[in-house]
């Protein structure tokens, strides 16, 4: 699967294992590109892989969010284990991003 990949207005951004300072620029140079193009509305973040996140992930997402934010695009996090939405929910990011909950399978209730 593509790191990257547009599937309507939606930017999916399937994040590495490890996002630290020396690869963020990367991820938010290409995740810029699309979101400039004028294809893209809203992003979401697959932390699937991710096992690490410093400070610099929180500011992949805050600028992202900042972008398309512009434009009444959402921003969205998926599959953060529970270290990763730990980060996310003491950074914040919980008020600007919608951090899903998608270990349930679709049609399954919440007991």
């Amino acid at each position: 699967m593509e790191d990257f990949k547009v599937i309507n207005d939606y930017l999916m951004i399937r994040l590495p294992e490890e996002i630290d300072h020396h690869g963020s620029a990367a991820i938010s140079s290409k995740a810029d590109r699309y979101i400039l193009s004028g294809r893209v509305e809203n992003v979401v973040f697959d932390f699937e892989r991710t096992t690490f996140m410093d400070s610099s992930g929180i500011g992949i997402i805050l600028g992202r969010y900042r972008k398309v934010a512009c434009f009444g695009g959402k921003v969205y996090a998926v599959n953060a284990d529970s270290r990763i939405r730990r980060i996310l929910l003491m950074s914040g990011l919980e008020r600007i991003v919608e951090i899903m909950d998608t270990k349930k399978k679709c049609g399954e209730v919440e007991q």
